[in-house]
């Protein structure tokens, strides 16, 4: 099973076609975006898709929390008609955005009223366009697809600048700590063709003390999940610290043992030995062989899902949580996997999440969840989104804790090309 779902179905070509109209919508749009900021990109997008024959082109961004699609307006008021926010759960547009294809609205004319196209930078899901085509030729669907990669491009070039992006994925304010690690983080996903991971935060405008974070350096898939103690920007520093120690030591090669030590190093040169601790999984992938590596300084062990099934947690002799001090040596355990498995980090405000009456949502609803998910062909992201919906539904939309989870599928020798 691939870790994300094909485009239509045919996306396994080896390249799309394109017009003459839409060579010269991309050339143009390109050309013109390098001094344009975002709030200006619908209107030069507008322009520019003309030429291919595409209209009423409007772009929605998918909120921080994967719930609605924002519409980007260069005015803080979207003028006329338009919805400038689309539920993803229940919506022609938010099909498309969850099953990451191109969604057709009918009405009675011969054709489609206009399509849903998917925003994707690489495996990221920013969105959605949608555009509408009055006359279909030969490449119309190809030269719509050119246009949601292009403007994928465009957003992500610019958004780490723009405040206007930050505000119109937001939904309600985001406290300071939030916004340091929302700021630390890598993108919720990432994927090659033998490996896709997810990732999922919540609550996502009041985390403090977890993280997570993933790196690539040749064959090898970089994996990491903190929890730092308390619930306040101290914690939030800590976890901070932590992940940037974690990468200055891989950046320099070192293995997960010595990476853990300078982790731990650094949390007691800052905070002093015994007043600030994260507990962690630090792990690696071989992504070729499917070798799986990892240490745990006092965390929850990762599970591994194969075949449809529960298999098992991945024990191995715990160390101290960083920054402790205790000089509990840290143990390397190896694993190795198979071609589909789906290997599971996590915090504990995931399973100790508790309803109104008081019941854990537990380990074992989370992996079923998970399960349920890939028997019902659902790619790594989407499932990662829909359980982190329904762990926060399970709690009334409010966690006491931080949750974190990263999902990864490792397709190996077996693996069928991504199709984007």
């Amino acid at each position: 099973m691939s870790g994300v779902p094909a485009v239509n179905g045919d996306r396994e070509r080896a390249a799309m076609e394109i017009s003459a109209g839409g060579a010269a919508m991309l050339a143009e749009l390109i050309e013109a975006s390098h001094l344009t900021a975002l709030e200006e990109l619908p209107e030069l997008i507008a322009d520019s898709a003309a030429k291919a024959g595409l209209h009423d082109v409007l772009v929605y961004l998918a909120d921080l929390q994967q719930e609605t699609l924002r519409l980007l307006t260069r005015r803080a008021e979207c003028a006329g008609e338009e919805t400038a926010s689309l539920r993803i759960d229940g919506t022609l547009a938010g099909k498309a955005f969850q099953h990451v294809q191109v969604v057709a609205k009918t009405g009675a004319g011969d054709h489609p009223d206009w399509w849903w196209v998917p925003l994707l930078n690489g495996t990221e899901r920013l969105g959605v366009i949608r555009v509408s085509a009055r006359e279909i030729g030969e490449h119309t669907q190809d030269d719509m697809r050119h246009l949601a990669s292009t403007v994928a491009l465009l957003v992500v070039s610019k958004r780490a600048h723009s405040d206007t992006y930050s505000r119109l994925v937001r939904t309600r304010p985001m406290n300071v700590t939030a916004e340091m690690q929302w700021n630390l983080m890598p993108p919720l996903t990432f994927a090659t063709h033998k490996v896709v991971i997810a990732a999922a935060l919540e609550p996502a405008y009041e985390i403090s003390g977890d993280a997570f974070d993933y790196g690539v350096a040749g064959d090898t898939l970089h994996l990491a999940v903190f929890d730092a103690m308390g619930h306040d920007a101290s914690a939030g520093l800590t976890a901070s610290l932590a992940v940037a120690a974690c990468r200055s030591s891989r950046h320099q090669g070192a293995g997960l043992v010595h990476t853990g030590e300078a982790i731990e190093k650094a949390l007691i040169d800052e905070f002093g030995a015994d007043e600030r601790f994260a507990t962690a999984v630090l792990a690696e992938l071989d992504v070729p062989t499917g070798m799986f590596s990892w240490v745990n300084c006092g965390h929850h062990p990762p599970v591994v899902i194969r075949g449809g099934r529960w298999v098992t947690r991945l024990e191995c002799l715990p160390s101290h949580p960083l920054g402790l001090d205790l000089g509990i040596p840290i143990s390397l355990c190896r694993e190795q996997l198979e071609p589909g498995d789906r290997l599971l980090l996590y915090t504990d405000g995931i399973t100790e999440a508790r309803n109104r009456e008081g019941q854990e949502f537990g380990l074992t609803r989370f992996v079923d969840f998970i399960i349920r998910s890939t028997i019902d062909g659902l790619a790594v992201p989407e499932t990662l989104r829909r359980l982190i919906r329904s762990v926060m539904k399970y709690h009334d939309y409010r966690l006491d804790d931080d949750a974190t989870a990263l999902l990864v599928e490792w397709h190996g020798a077996s693996h069928r090309k991504l199709s984007l």
